[in-house]
C-alpha cells in the first residue's frame, strides 16, 4: 500500500520528486548552455589568437622566453659546484671548467647562426629547449668532474642558439608589429629571469632549501619551455638561404630602406599528375638550396651584407664598442659568483646572489628603457656617452676587485651591469636603424663572434690553467684595466667629435635632422 501511494501521481511525495527532477533538469540545462557558451567563447579567443599574423607566435615565444629564463638555480651555480653537492674546488671551476664553455661557445656560434637561418629558426629553438633540459638533468643527477665538463659543452650549445630567439619572431610577423613584439619578448625574458632569481633567493634565504632542489625546480621550468617550443608555427622564410627565384630579388629588397624586408610571397600554383591543383608557397629555404648556383648566391649575399654593414665609419666605431665591451661584460658576468664567494664564502655565510641578479635586471631594464625617451643626437654625443659610462663601469669593476665588503661588491656589480645594458641598447638601435634586416642580423652575428673571440683570448691568457691561471682578484683587476682602455679610447674619440660639431653648428643641425628617425626608432628596442 505504501508503495502504491508513493507511486501515485497525485501523491505529495510524487509531486515533490517531480519538482526536484525538474529543478535538477533545469540546472543541468543551464550548466550545459553555460559550458557551451564558455567553451565557444574560449575557442573563439583561441581561434582569433591563431588567426592573428603576429599575436599567436609572439604569445607562444613570450611564454617560452619566460620559462626558459626562469632559471631559479642560475645565481647559485658556483656555490652548488664548489659545495658538498658536487665538491669541486674553486680553482678547478675558475681555471678549468668555465674556460671550456668559452671555447665551445666560440666553436658553435657561427655554424649555429647559419644553421638557424637555414632551418628557419624553430628547430633551433626546440634544440635549445632540449639542451636546457639536458643541462639541468646533468646538474641534478650526473656526478663527477667529467660530467661537469660535458655540462659546459652542453651549455655552450644553449647560449649559441640564443640567436634564434629574436630572429624567429622577425621572420614570422609583419614589420609593423616589430616594435610591440620586441617589447613583449624582452619583457618576458626580463620577467622570467627576475622571477627566477627572486624565487631562488627566497627559497635559499627564508626556506633554507638545498641547492639540489633549486636545480630540480629549474629543471621543471625549462622542461615546460621545451614543450612550449613545439607550439611555435614554422616560419616560411629565412634571411640568407633562399630559393633561386627568391634570392634573385634580394638586392632589390635590401634597397628598400632600413628594414629591407621582402614583400609578401606569392603562391605558386602547380598541377600534379592526377590533375588536381595544389597551392604551395615558394619560401626561403626551399628545395634547390644546395645547388651550386644557390650556394654561390648565399655567399654573394653574405659578402654584400658585410660590405653594407661596415661601409660607414660611425657603424664601425659602434660595432667596435659592441665587440670590446661585450667581451669584458661576459667575462665579468661569468666569474662574478666566484668573486662573491671569495669575499664572502657561501659555505659559512648567507648569500644574496639571486636578489642581486633580480635587482640588476630591474635597474638595467629601466636604464635601457630610458634610452627610448632621451632626445639626444647620438651621432654627435653617442661616442662620448660610450666613453663616460664605460669609465663608470671601469670604476665599478675595480671596486669589485679591491673591496672586502660583499655589499660594496654587490652594488658595484649592479652599477656595472646597468651601464652596460644602457649602452648596448643605444648601440643596438644606432646600428639597426641604418641597416636592412639581413645586414643587421649579420652584423649582430659578426659583432658577437668578434666579442667571443676576444673573450676567448682573454680567457686563455688570464684564466686558463694552461697559461697564467691567475686568481680571481687579479683577474678582475685586469678586467678593470681592459675597460679603462675602452673608456679612454672612446672618451678621446667622443670629445673630438663633440668639439668638431660644436665649432660647426650647421653640421650639428644636419646630424640632428638625419638622426631624428634614429632617435624615434629606439623605441623598437
Amino acid at each position: 500500500m505504501a508503495n502504491e501511494l508513493r507511486k501515485s501521481p497525485g501523491s505529495p511525495t510524487s509531486t515533490t520528486e517531480q519538482g526536484a527532477q525538474a529543478t535538477l533538469l533545469e540546472i543541468k540545462t543551464r550548466h550545459d548552455l553555460s559550458w557551451k557558451f564558455c567553451r565557444g567563447k574560449n575557442m573563439g579567443i583561441c581561434a582569433k589568437l591563431r588567426a592573428s599574423s603576429w599575436a599567436y607566435p609572439t604569445a607562444v615565444l613570450s611564454l617560452y622566453g619566460f620559462f626558459a629564463n626562469c632559471r631559479v638555480a642560475e645565481p647559485f651555480l658556483t656555490p652548488y659546484l664548489i659545495g658538498p653537492n658536487k665538491n669541486i674546488s674553486g680553482e678547478v671551476v675558475t681555471n678549468y671548467l668555465f674556460p671550456i664553455w668559452t671555447y665551445s661557445y666560440l666553436a658553435f656560434l657561427f655554424p649555429v647562426f647559419l644553421l638557424a637561418d637555414f632551418l628557419r629558426h624553430k628547430p633551433v629553438i626546440v634544440v635549445q629547449g632540449l639542451f636546457l633540459v639536458t643541462n639541468y638533468v646533468l646538474l641534478c643527477f650526473a656526478p663527477g668532474l667529467p660530467a661537469m665538463v660535458f655540462l659546459q659543452v652542453n651549455y655552450a650549445v644553449v647560449t649559441s642558439t640564443e640567436v634564434a630567439y629574436f630572429s624567429y619572431i622577425y621572420s614570422v610577423i609583419p614589420v609593423e608589429n616589430y616594435q610591440r613584439a620586441t617589447g613583449y619578448l624582452r619583457s618576458a625574458m626580463l620577467v622570467g629571469y627576475t622571477f627566477g632569481a627572486s624565487l631562488g633567493q627566497v627559497l635559499v634565504s627564508l626556506a633554507g632549501i638545498d641547492y639540489f632542489y633549486i636545480n630540480a625546480i629549474t629543471l621543471g621550468n625549462v622542461s615546460v619551455a621545451f614543450l612550449i617550443s613545439f607550439w611555435l608555427p614554422m616560419p616560411q622564410r629565412s634571411l640568407f638561404f633562399k630559393g633561386e627565384k627568391a634570392a634573385a630579388v634580394v638586392p632589390q629588397s635590401q634597397q628598400e630602406g632600413p628594414l629591407g624586408l621582402d614583400g609578401p610571397e606569392e603562391p605558386v600554383v602547380e598541377k600534379d599528375e592526377a590533375g588536381s591543383v595544389k597551392e604551395k608557397m615558394e619560401h626561403n629555404g626551399s628545395a634547390g638550396w644546395c645547388s651550386g648556383k644557390n650556394v654561390a648566391t648565399v655567399g654573394n649575399l653574405l659578402w654584400q651584407s658585410v660590405r653594407e654593414s661596415y661601409s660607414s665609419r660611425n657603424l664601425i666605431y659602434w660595432s667596435l664598442w659592441w665587440a670590446l665591451a661585450t667581451a669584458g661584460y661576459v667575462q665579468v658576468f661569468n666569474y662574478i659568483q666566484l668573486m662573491w664567494d671569495h669575499i664572502e664564502p657561501s659555505a659559512t655565510s648567507s648569500i644574496y646572489n639571486g636578489g642581486v641578479e633580480a635587482a640588476c635586471s630591474l635597474v638595467g631594464a629601466a636604464a635601457a628603457f630610458s634610452v627610448a625617451h632621451i632626445k639626444v643626437t647620438w651621432d654627435v654625443w653617442g661616442e662620448l656617452a660610450l666613453g663616460l659610462f664605460s669609465a663608470i663601469g671601469t670604476g665599478a669593476v675595480f671596486l669589485m676587485a679591491l673591496t672586502s665588503s660583499i655589499w660594496a661588491c654587490y652594488g658595484a656589480y649592479v652599477i656595472f651591469k646597468s651601464c652596460y645594458m644602457f649602452l648596448i641598447t643605444i648601440t643596438t638601435f644606432q646600428i639597426a636603424s641604418n641597416l636592412s634586416r639581413e645586414c643587421y642580423a649579420l652584423t649582430f652575428g659578426i659583432n658577437t663572434f668578434v666579442a667571443l673571440s676576444l673573450q676567448t683570448i682573454v680567457t686563455f691568457i688570464v684564466v686558463d690553467e694552461a697559461a697564467l691561471g691567475l686568481d680571481i682578484v687579479t683577474q678582475f683587476i685586469i678586467y678593470g684595466s681592459y675597460y679603462a682602455i675602452i673608456s679612454v679610447l672612446f672618451l678621446i674619440r667622443g670629445t673630438y667629435i663633440a668639439c668638431i660639431n660644436r665649432r660647426n653648428p650647421e653640421h650639428t643641425e644636419t646630424k640632428e635632422q638625419e638622426s631624428s628617425v634614429e632617435v624615434i626608432s629606439a623605441e623598437r628596442f
